[in-house]
């Protein structure tokens, strides 16, 4: 599976060896393509450098060497799918579907969250916990 992470999930497993940290530490582990662009890439490293210490923003790095970060030419017909995203989100989006991912993984609820479970042009939105329950199921119990 192809999945594309939104800035707040790169910001967040760089920031502390979280829930988050080791979703993205499992899912390379199971040999989940992750993706991102430039646009998610530069924004999770401003943040890191405004909001973040220690060693997030090494940890940021280390991480991006580890996934496919791609430049972006958004096509034109995705734009129809992500008018109902705020303009600075649309990106966000519409690189997912350029990439041709099948999941984007965002812990942006506000702007998000309505679509959380919906599909757009092939690209499936989830939470991160979301996305951990539909790629790694609890065992189901004997009974």
């Amino acid at each position: 599976m192809r999945i594309f992470l939104d800035a707040n999930v790169l910001f967040s497993a760089a920031k502390s060896a979280g829930a988050i940290r080791q979703l993205l530490h499992d899912l390379h582990a199971d040999g989940q393509a992750l993706v991102a662009d430039e646009y998610v890439a530069t924004e999770a490293r401003r943040n890191i450098d405004a909001k973040a210490t220690g060693d997030a923003a090494q940890y940021l790095q280390a991480l991006l060497t580890q996934i496919e970060v791609s430049p972006v030419q958004y096509p034109a017909m995705a734009q129809a799918a992500v008018l109902w995203l705020p303009e600075k989100d649309r990106p966000v989006l519409m690189a997912a579907m350029a990439l041709r991912c099948d999941a984007l993984v965002t812990g942006d609820r506000t702007h998000f969250g309505p679509a959380y479970g919906k599909t757009f042009d092939g690209v499936t939105i989830y939470s991160p916990a979301q996305l951990a329950l539909a790629i790694f199921p609890p065992a189901q119990e004997a009974s």
